[in-house]
């Protein structure tokens, strides 16, 4: 399987694609302008409304520390269109950016593409912690065996992560 992604200590590479925010804006947005209000979680899934994209983004709007304070900002990233992205955001009452990466160029700049049974591109489910150096601080990648998009990110574990990597001090409204 290849898409191992970017190590941690790794630069994040620059990359400017639609985002579609959760009053509907769509913007073309660069990963240094989010990186300049603060740090980055980036989250890769395959496409909106598949059950384990659903089941993933509802942790994160579920366990609302993400959305908390502004120690960390989660931003999302499919192949999903910019359109369906508003449903997704409206359908699951998110308060997180969506980017869309119709070509999986996004995907591939932090290798994690890879052929869903050596058919169709997909991106792997993962995440990765860009500080506001523009350098990976942690990173999560999906390793099911048979197919990535199926793994669920951690979310304590990527709170651990957070808390520790960026020093953040715990808000009382943590979902734990």
């Amino acid at each position: 399987m290849t898409g191992d992604g970017l190590a941690v200590g790794a630069s994040a590479p620059e990359f400017t694609a639609p985002l579609v925010r959760p009053d509907g804006n769509v913007v073309e947005t660069s990963l240094s302008e989010l990186l300049a209000d603060g740090p980055v979680l980036l989250s890769f899934y395959t496409v909106d409304f598949s059950p384990d994209c659903i089941e993933e983004w509802c942790s994160f709007r579920d366990f609302d520390w993400f959305a908390s304070g502004d120690t960390v900002q989660v931003v999302g990233v499919s192949k999903s269109g910019t359109r369906l992205h508003k449903q997704f955001i409206d359908r699951l009452d998110l308060s997180f950016p969506l980017f869309s990466d119709r070509d999986l160029a996004v995907a591939d700049a932090f290798d994690v593409v890879y052929r869903f049974l050596k058919l169709s591109k997909r991106s792997r489910r993962s995440c990765f912690l860009v500080d506001t150096d523009g350098v990976v601080r942690y990173r999560w990648v999906g390793d099911h065996w048979l197919d990535p998009s199926r793994d669920t990110p951690p979310v304590g574990e990527i709170h651990d992560a957070v808390v520790a990597e960026l020093g953040a001090d715990e808000p009382d409204t943590f979902g734990f």
